[in-house]
């Protein structure tokens, strides 16, 4: 209820929030309705946009509408699945860093080293190492994006371990494990679910980044990246190949980066408070 009440208030996640919903809903249900996107027709190569063909269609002759729904159904999956992973394999070494201080030391000193190497440079490493495919993206992004949950839900239980309400269970003689799921994971949840949103984005530029590379998920399975990657040949005859599956990541980040940066405010109080004074100003029910 807290979350809905927030929502309503908060008129940029409630926007964010509904775009990222509509977009999700176009790419889940129109496919349904739309031709094959793999069927192709050489004699219609690089049309035009038409009433047959909304969008046009590929050197192949595949309609563009219909791949992008179909690339976006699955750009937006991998997306989920990275960011899903990367956050419940984060949070646990988080909670294990954060409440184990001596074995937290030396995880948190390996997480360091492993994030101080630019991200996409080590995506590359494994995918090319792994081999090219959706399972090979999902976990070279995944492990790229772990250690910055763990870092972020580790700062949290550190300031939790000491609570009154944990001592007390540690004398009670409650053991470890059950301390962090009953009194420490559920107030690490929202954290995680925000550090989830903002991470996505950035999943979403990486698995495309690897999939315009062609380390990622391969032709003739549609992605946004690898439809940027196939439409480049032809930029400057059917700039549309290139346009539209660009502008549709770059929407999809912006909208992911909005919500997350607003939704923050949900589990910071000091940004809560500025939220909070900047609309009672918008009302005029506090002076500037």
């Amino acid at each position: 209820m807290r979350v809905v009440g927030f929502a309503r208030r908060n008129r940029t996640l409630t926007v964010a929030g509904g775009a990222i919903a509509a977009i999700v809903l176009m790419v889940v249900v129109l496919p349904f309705f739309l031709p094959d996107p793999n069927t192709t027709d050489p004699g219609s190569g690089l049309l035009g946009m038409s009433a047959e063909h909304p969008m046009g269609t590929d050197k192949y002759g595949r309609d563009v509408l219909s791949r992008m729904m179909s690339a976006g159904r699955v750009s937006i999956g991998m997306t989920f699945l990275i960011t899903v992973c990367a956050a419940t394999l984060g949070t646990f070494i988080g909670l294990v860093a954060g409440y184990f201080v001596r074995t937290g030391t030396v995880v948190m000193r390996i997480v360091d080293a492993w994030m101080a190497f630019p991200s996409i440079i080590l995506a590359i490493v494994f995918a090319v190492v792994i081999g090219p495919g959706p399972l090979s993206a999902l976990l070279a992004v995944t492990i790229i994006f772990t250690p910055y949950t763990a870092r972020i839900i580790r700062s949290r239980v550190l300031g939790l371990a000491n609570r009154t309400y944990v001592r007390a269970a540690r004398v009670s003689g409650m053991g470890a494990w059950k301390t962090l799921r009953v009194h420490i994971l559920p107030h690490t949840l929202p954290l995680a679910v925000v550090q989830c949103v903002l991470l996505s984005a950035g999943a979403m530029l990486i698995d495309g980044s690897l999939s315009f590379l062609g380390l990622g998920i391969s032709p003739p399975t549609a992605t946004w990246g690898n439809m940027v990657a196939e439409g480049r040949a032809y930029l400057l005859q059917r700039p549309t190949l290139v346009v539209l599956p660009g502008l549709a990541i770059a929407l999809f980040v912006f909208l992911l980066n909005l919500a997350g940066s607003s939704l923050r405010a949900f589990v910071d109080p000091r940004a809560r408070f500025l939220l909070e004074q900047r609309r009672l100003r918008s009302l005029g029910r506090i002076r500037a």
